[in-house]
């Protein structure tokens, strides 16, 4: 009771407007950091010539090791694309402290001592799904679509369109690794449970073969399978931690009805 009231205490002490007026230099704050991030990014890109390093998945498939590009200001494009991704990764840790700060005093202690850990999780996530795309889903999908080809076919790849492929299917895997961290949030909210996911199985294996045909960039059956297995077992990893999370939501709950019954 003690803590509820103290929950309530302080969203009392502020008034809306000021909440507001928080949450927007928040904002500012946020976006702040991705301005620095993108600058910082940018800097590093043109200083250090990492698009080379970003294009090394395609470079061996080329005649003769270059990207092409059919206008001006392609590779300036590609530059800015790639310090945009990058800058908002490098802003992330700021805009996660700016959300925390904002959320973390309307909350009880044991939820802070949750979303901590799974903010955290949530970022390793993420980049584990950025790191898989780059280092094995795109090698992959440019091997079997690239050697696909006939002897009077010589590959003219343009830099633009590769980097939207790489660049946009990284993103994507990487949101995508996020699907655990949404069973945790859906779960904690009492809107799905284990056995809700274990009866719909089949269905979420249907789904996820479903969304592996959209998102792989070549919809051949080696980048179909390599995309849909990570799926499968980020959704097995979402039970899992399914089960975890509502089993320590029912040991809470029957701890406070004993508590309730013996101050009965």
């Amino acid at each position: 009771m003690a803590e509820s009231q103290g929950r309530v205490g302080n969203q009392a002490e502020m008034p809306f407007l000021e909440h507001l007026e928080e949450l927007r230099w928040r904002i500012l704050w946020s976006l702040l950091a991705v301005i620095v991030g993108v600058g910082v990014a940018f800097f590093v890109l043109l200083r250090y010539d990492a698009i080379k390093f970003l294009a090394q998945p395609i470079l061996p498939y080329l005649p003769d090791g270059k990207l092409i590009t059919t206008h001006p200001a392609g590779a300036f494009k590609i530059v800015m694309s790639a310090a945009f991704a990058i800058g908002a990764i490098l802003a992330s840790p700021v805009i996660v402290y700016q959300f925390w700060s904002f959320l973390s005093p309307a909350l009880y202690k044991h939820e802070k001592r949750v979303i901590v850990p799974v903010l955290i999780f949530g970022a390793v996530l993420f980049m584990g799904g950025v790191s898989l795309a780059y280092f094995v889903l795109i090698p992959l999908t440019l091997n079997f679509l690239l050697n696909v080809q006939s002897s009077v076919i010589s590959p003219m790849i343009d830099v633009t369109r590769y980097f939207d492929f790489a660049i946009s299917f990284s993103l994507i895997m990487g949101a995508v690794f996020e699907l655990p961290i949404a069973i945790i949030a859906l779960t904690a909210l009492d809107i799905v449970t284990p056995a809700f996911l274990n009866k719909y199985r089949r269905h979420a294996l249907v789904a996820c073969l479903v969304a592996s045909a959209f998102i792989t960039p070549g919809q051949d059956p080696v980048s179909l399978a390599a995309v849909a297995l990570p799926l499968i077992g980020l959704y097995e990893i979402s039970v899992l931690c399914s089960i975890v999370i509502y089993r320590r939501k029912l040991r809470k709950e029957r701890e406070r009805e004993r508590e309730a019954e013996v101050a009965v």
